[in-house]
């Protein structure tokens, strides 16, 4: 996908207190340190998360260029694409942006669905690939050939993902309940990539990562357990969804569990729930004591939310308030990126999903809501947008807490799917074994 130029923003937030001009780089320091994850350099400690349908390169572009538009003057690159830091590394100078998740089966069967999820976007600054996996052998494979062939600069283990089709088969937010299958899978991993790294003559390591949630329910907790195998089998960081698998995405997310796990490990933590704001991040930081934020829903429909979280952390009191002008801005942006990458009708018809998202508290009325969801070219987008503008006020303005917090449904607890007998040991069984082999999902994305 080639680099598209950046979306406008509203005049507000270019002149709003605390945007950066070269006085102001120095006056500031960031209120979050770095973080160092072997070979990269993470000066804005921010994590974009997978998202099944959402995270293609295009929205991680989006998310990406917004991010750096906030960044102190002396941390912006001058060019796109990777930067190379002075001990060699990569620099990550607004954060990790990870592709949606990536199954290991599918990349190693080389289906052509998932060759050109990992093809990521040229103008990345570090490559990070999420993979879903089960079988060890089959993880270990799949790193081989990110690593080998040069497709990743860091990979992320996804054992938090609470999808009945995933967990009903032991896979996901169930996994880490087999202490020995979870172990025999990060170890396969790290040592993949180790191996693969020293075979190419890659000049630098890939670290691999994990993300997990609290456990299965209340009764059945996995990730203080699991962060002591991580540290065992090398892994380089965890990120903590603070919620179980049961309370998928509901209620509040329990940012003391963060601390608890920060207290428990030597390893870096990254906390994820309920990070709707810049104010939000840095409070998780304050509160937890973590070592990065990972954002997830609250960026659907805002890919401008993490100019805001780069402004945080960097000291800044500058935050992004789009007029209605300037989402439709957006919207137009984000249409021409997916036609780019995904071919017009798919790329649109894509778009669709984010519509609700990103016009979420502003006056624009169902029919032309309605209007907007059924597009199937840019030419109708384009017509869909003008008709729906010309109906309304000169200015539209941002309109505050509506356009703000929680986005999507986030549903009620619910009993996880779980295999029979899943919980009555935490080690595997044979019962256990056979079941696994079925468990490997074929299809990208969630």
């Amino acid at each position: 996908m080639s680099a598209s130029p950046e979306p406008i923003l509203p005049p507000t937030d270019l002149s709003a207190p605390g945007a950066h001009s070269p006085a102001d780089t120095v006056r500031r320091t960031a209120v979050v340190p770095p973080l160092r994850l072997g070979p990269l350099q993470i000066d804005t400690p921010v994590v974009l998360a997978p998202m099944a349908g959402v995270t293609n390169a295009s929205f991680r572009h989006l998310c990406r260029r917004y991010g750096e538009k906030a960044l102190p003057a002396a941390l912006c690159p001058a060019l796109e694409g990777p930067v190379t830091t002075a001990d060699g590394g990569l620099a990550a100078p607004a954060g990790l942006y990870v592709t949606e998740m990536v199954t290991t089966r599918a990349l190693v069967e080389r289906n052509a669905k998932t060759l050109a999820m990992v093809r990521t976007d040229p103008t990345e600054r570090v490559r990070s690939i999420q993979l879903y996996g089960v079988d060890p052998a089959t993880v270990a494979a799949a790193v081989h050939i990110l690593v080998a062939e040069d497709l990743a600069d860091h990979i992320d283990l996804n054992f938090g993902c609470p999808v009945p089709k995933v967990t009903r088969k032991g896979g996901g937010a169930a996994l880490p309940w087999k202490r020995d299958l979870l172990a025999a899978i990060m170890r396969a991993a790290v040592q993949a990539s180790q191996s693969a790294v020293a075979a190419a003559h890659r000049p630098r390591e890939v670290p691999v990562t994990v993300k997990m949630r609290l456990g299965i329910d209340d009764a059945h907790e996995t990730f203080l357990d699991a962060a002591r195998l991580a540290a065992d089998a090398g892994i380089s960081a965890l990120t903590l969804h603070a919620r179980t698998a049961r309370q998928h995405y509901a209620g509040k997310a329990r940012w003391d569990q963060i601390a608890r796990l920060k207290e428990a490990t030597s390893l870096p933590v990254l906390g994820n729930g309920d990070i709707w704001s810049g104010d939000d991040a840095v409070a998780m930081f304050r509160e937890t004591g973590c070592d990065g934020v990972v954002v997830g829903r609250g960026c659907q429909g805002r890919p401008w939310l993490f100019a805001d979280i780069v402004s945080a952390m960097h000291g800044r009191a500058a935050r992004t308030r789009p007029d209605l002008d300037a989402v439709i801005a957006v919207i137009k942006e984000h249409g021409r990126l997916l036609a780019s990458e995904l071919g017009e009708d798919r790329g649109v018809r894509d778009l669709r999903k984010h519509i609700g998202w990103y016009l979420k508290g502003y006056p624009v009325g169902g029919a032309a809501r309605a209007e907007l969801v059924r597009v199937s070219s840019l030419g109708e987008l384009d017509a869909a947008l003008a008709r729906m503008r010309e109906r309304l006020p000169e200015v539209v303005p941002y309109p505050g807490p509506a356009a703000e917090g929680p986005r999507g449904r986030a549903g009620s607890p619910r009993s996880p799917h779980l295999p029979d007998g899943w919980l009555d040991s935490p080690y595997l069984d044979e019962t256990d074994r056979a079941l696994l082999a079925d468990a490997e999902l074929d299809v990208s994305g969630g």
